[in-house]
């Protein structure tokens, strides 16, 4: 299967990738069948020289059945060749982890009531007039029950003292 991924370059702490059509069984950095574009991630966004693709290759390769990794097909929609994937569900992946311990912290008492609270209203609109003469019932029956034990134990033990 043919694959549109990125290959490594450049020197430590200084990466420079090159966006090349590989066979999915290939070493990352190893080989590849043609070099369409690289990306360089220390420029920022808005810099021309950060992603350079041949957008005519791009397209020949995807009829051609390459398909395009997560990061790579990110990649191609921020250079408009493609749409932009879904954005996954990470939302703490930005976060620092000092700042993740106190958000979830605050978070998690926001969300679990809000949860808590809307399946309790239902049941309990469709169980109330049900609980309501067993709870009226119930507690009538278990005082006399319980009072009349109590009661007689008490003066059978007195009258035997």
């Amino acid at each position: 299967m043919l694959k549109i991924r990125l290959s490594m370059g450049g020197v430590r702490k200084r990466p420079i990738y090159k966006i090349v059509i590989a066979d999915s069984r290939a070493a990352r950095d190893g080989k590849f069948i043609e070099k369409i574009g690289s990306f360089n991630p220390l420029l920022p966004k808005d810099h021309k020289e950060r992603i350079s693709v041949e957008a005519e290759r791009v397209k020949h390769w995807i009829s051609r059945g390459a398909k395009p990794t997560l990061r790579v097909s990110r990649i191609l929609g921020e250079a408009q060749i493609m749409p932009m994937p879904k954005a996954g569900n990470n939302p703490l992946k930005a976060v620092p982890k000092k700042e993740r311990k106190k958000g979830d912290d605050k978070e998690a008492p926001k969300a679990e009531p809000a949860k808590t609270e809307a399946p309790k209203a239902e049941p309990a609109k469709t169980e109330a007039p049900k609980a309501e003469p067993a709870k009226t019932e119930a507690p009538k029956a278990e005082p006399a029950k319980t009072e009349a034990p109590k009661a007689e134990p008490k003066k059978e033990e007195s009258k035997k003292d």
